[in-house]
């Protein structure tokens, strides 16, 4: 099977410390096993979309060696697909309409009736399951998650499992603010880009579960994963991240760049690289990531 991967940045500011993790690591994952590697800008969320970002990151990726393949995919252009998934699934009588607020599961989980998850999420309660309350209209759409363990192999962390309908709940396609969700798009994305492989940051770790279940329902292909570490802002303790205040990363010469590919190799646990160059570089990083991590065969 061709390995075909793919980094997704949201375009809300430029490329940091945090997400130069991601994308070299993702990266080396394709190359190292001869796959592609594409880009999607993951701009669906549009109020947070900053003009000009989109831009900025692929001159980053550019002038630090991490071309991709093919063209780059945008969600925001993506409206048609992802309403064609959320009719198949509503065909089948797996979505339903929610008029909660924010604030209501918030005070649902405050009286006790659901147990915050691993990361801290609040999952949803179910009060519009069986139909919405006198008097509501739906604010958004939510998919009836169906029971059971969801089980995966992580290549970095090894054995997962979650039960989503108990951590996570019946989750959100669609949002109060009319948005297709992150869940649905990036599931649609991935198969309309035949993706096989996913590696991103750790935050993401809880999503994968009910991705993998939602990919089920709509009878996709299993994908293989691997989260990596996140990078910790050292004053505050919390993820590098745009919202926290992150400083672009510096691609403005050769040896910049340089020496940010090497500080990114080194959060990934690597020992340092003696390289000339970015592609000197890159080619010794892929040949010892290919060591470290090979692939698996199965897609389950």
């Amino acid at each position: 099977m061709t390995y075909v991967g793919r980094f997704a940045p949201s375009p809300s500011g430029p490329l940091h410390a945090g997400s130069l993790v991601a994308a070299l690591a993702s990266w080396l994952d394709a190359r190292a096993h001869g796959g592609r590697w594409l880009l999607r800008m993951e701009d669906v969320d549009t109020p947070r979309t900053v003009a000009g970002a989109a831009d900025t990151i692929m001159a980053q990726l550019n002038a630090l060696g991490l071309h991709w393949d093919g063209d780059v995919l945008w969600q925001s252009q993506r409206s048609a697909a992802y309403q064609s998934a959320f009719d198949t699934l509503a065909a089948r009588g797996l979505i339903y309409g929610c008029g909660c607020t924010r604030r209501e599961i918030a005070d649902s989980a405050l009286r006790g009736q659901t147990a915050p998850g691993a990361d801290g999420e609040r999952p949803y309660p179910g009060t519009c399951r069986h139909g919405l309350p006198p008097g509501r209209q739906a604010r958004a759409w939510r998919l009836r998650v169906p029971d059971g363990i969801e089980r995966f192999e992580d290549r970095w962390l090894g054995p997962q499992e979650q039960d989503v309908a108990t951590a996570v709940g019946d989750f959100a396609l669609r949002r109060a603010d009319g948005l297709w969700a992150y869940q649905l798009a990036v599931v649609v994305d991935d198969a309309e880009q035949g993706v096989t492989d996913v590696v991103r940051g750790a935050d993401l770790l809880s999503s994968t579960a009910r991705q993998r279940v939602l990919g089920r329902l709509l009878g996709l292909p299993p994908l293989r994963y691997l989260h990596v570490p996140l990078i910790l802002d050292t004053a505050s303790g919390l993820k590098l991240s745009k919202q926290n205040g992150a400083a672009a990363i510096d691609t403005g010469t050769p040896m910049a760049a340089l020496a940010a590919l090497a500080d990114a190799w080194r959060a990934l646990g690597f020992g340092p690289i003696a390289a000339a160059d970015r592609g000197d570089f890159l080619r010794t990083a892929a040949a010892q990531w290919a060591q470290r991590f090979p692939l698996a065969q199965s897609l389950a």
